[in-house]
């Protein structure tokens, strides 16, 4: 079958960690959660190496046994109360205004998925003054703390003629990978959020070290 025309690669950023630089804010939360149920405070090295998705396993992994349902919702509480207070001092990843308004010039398409809740998401990412690069935003509907593969079906779904095969996921997490490969799309994991490379590599997917060298590669592997 002819190609028809050449297909424009789609992009789908995640936002914590990926274009929104919050690693600060993580760890500041993420020590308060922990302080709640008594654990001592980590290292940014050491959240990378242990972080992993659903975050009940994560909190697991530090407390040596599963939190109950109680302490869970505790610290979620807390996390969620603290990171809020601490992301008005985050800003941009270094060069994220820049690559988009490059990606858009360049007639690429591109979207915004998180699994930060949508109600917030919307007027934060607006905030920054980055809305008007996406054909849609959409956070995490329904409780926090599961994966992103049945929110990034929603996604795909919801984006008017734009195909799976043509797109490619930017995230920081293994997890975004999972959520490309459940609907068929390529991802590029960048080593600036929450996990560390080896555990990035796991994936099986290209993994970079800047936003730059995610978008070039995302050109070469879409369709």
């Amino acid at each position: 079958m002819g190609k028809q025309g050449k297909h424009r690669t789609h992009l789908v950023w995640d936002w914590n960690g990926t274009l929104l630089d919050d690693n600060d804010a993580v760890i500041g939360a993420t020590n308060a959660a922990f302080g709640e149920v008594g654990l001592a405070p980590i290292t940014l090295e050491q959240y990378r190496e242990m972080y992993c998705i659903p975050i009940p396993r994560f909190y697991e992994r530090l407390m040596g046994r599963q939190p109950t349902e109680a302490e869970w919702e505790r610290m979620d509480g807390i996390f969620h109360q603290h990171y809020t207070e601490r992301r008005a001092a985050c800003g941009l990843t270094e060069g994220a205004d820049e690559l988009l308004t490059q990606w858009q010039l360049g007639g690429g398409s591109q979207s915004l998925l998180s699994m930060y809740g949508h109600d917030q998401l919307v007027p934060v990412v607006r905030g920054y003054g980055i809305e008007r690069h996406f054909l849609r935003v959409d956070g995490r509907t329904g409780p926090s703390g599961g994966s992103k593969a049945r929110h990034m079906e929603r996604h795909i779904a919801a984006l008017d003629g734009i195909s799976a095969e043509y797109t490619v996921v930017i995230g920081d997490a293994v997890d975004d990978a999972v959520a490309a490969a459940h609907v068929g799309a390529k991802a590029v994991l960048y080593t600036g959020g929450s996990h560390s490379r080896a555990s990035l590599e796991a994936a099986g997917v290209p993994v970079v070290d800047s936003l730059a060298e995610a978008a070039q590669l995302a050109e070469q592997i879409a369709g």
